[in-house]
């Protein structure tokens, strides 16, 4: 067999793990924004005008999807 072997076939992959683990700083980034959404959540409900604008434009999404599906069945 004529194989050509580059040095990284020689070296080993990584002979030392770094003690830092990088993937945890993205779940605990991803947990921190879950946290902050949440939070700003609660914080809107607690405003009546804005939980007035919330349920009204769920109503309106949810006449919306009535009216399509009615449609499709031919009930209109």
């Amino acid at each position: 067999m004529n194989a050509i072997m580059t040095q990284s076939h020689f070296e080993r992959p990584d002979p030392q793990r770094s003690q830092r683990w990088e993937g945890l700083s993205e779940i605990d980034q991803a947990i921190s924004e879950n946290r902050l959404t949440e939070y700003r959540i609660r914080k809107s409900w607690a405003d009546p005008l804005a939980r007035k604008l919330t349920i009204v434009g769920m109503l309106v999404i949810l006449a919306v999807f009535s009216f399509l599906v009615g449609a499709s069945f031919g009930l209109w």
